[in-house]
């Protein structure tokens, strides 16, 4: 499945908000907050309530982004959600928090989660010993993600240790090791994104 290779700053004006926490970004957002384009100006002062669909459809559209997924991939998740039970909108976020790519990107070895999809790919990465070269893998609780010795000493990836963000209580930490283990699947509350959850559930349902 793709990954984005668009403008990340662009993505980011046009939803209004800092999605990937980097002062840069930051920076970009407070000298022009208002949406990309020629028109973008007038776009800030025109524009007026949004429809329902519209609401669900910018939320969606965050989700991909925040994640690294395609809309086929995520409409994947989302019914594999819904299939399980318990709250779809919990369910759907907990699946994308479990993937590889992004609890790499959590433990701060990459700095962003398209860096963090590299690191896989590539087969930088080990769990339980391992090398994993698939992104979307969903990883248990109990298991352990490492970067590979010879990746250890990589300036970028001893910047992104320095520079992370990220705690979340699920995932512990050794930076000595450049090793991470997955302690527990999360609960919504514990998963930092900004996200209305609820109104990706009804955008999906519409379509079903």
């Amino acid at each position: 499945m793709g990954s984005y290779h668009g403008p990340k700053a662009k993505q980011q004006r046009r939803f209004g908000e800092v999605l990937v926490p980097r002062p840069k970004y930051q920076r970009i957002l407070e000298k022009r907050a208002y949406p990309p384009g020629d028109h973008g100006k007038e776009k800030q002062f025109r524009s007026g309530r949004r429809s329902d669909y519209g609401l669900q459809l910018n939320e969606k559209q965050k989700l991909a982004f925040i994640y690294n997924v395609r809309e086929k991939q995520l409409r994947s998740y989302f019914l594999r959600a819904r299939r399980q039970p318990g709250n779809t909108g919990d369910n759907l976020m907990i699946l994308l928090e479990r993937r590889l790519d992004n609890l790499v990107y959590r433990a701060g070895f990459a700095p962003t989660i398209w860096a963090a999809r590299q690191l896989v790919k590539h087969g930088h990465i080990n769990v339980d010993d391992a090398r994993l070269d698939l992104p979307s893998y969903q990883c248990s609780p109990g298991q352990k993600i490492a970067v590979n010795e010879r990746m250890r000493k990589n300036e970028h990836v001893m910047m992104s240790m320095d520079e992370s963000v990220y705690t979340v209580p699920y995932l512990s930490v050794d930076r000595d090791s450049f090793t991470a283990t997955f302690l527990a699947v999360p609960e919504r509350t514990e998963i930092p994104i900004p996200i209305q959850d609820q109104l990706i559930v009804e955008y999906y349902t519409r379509l079903t």
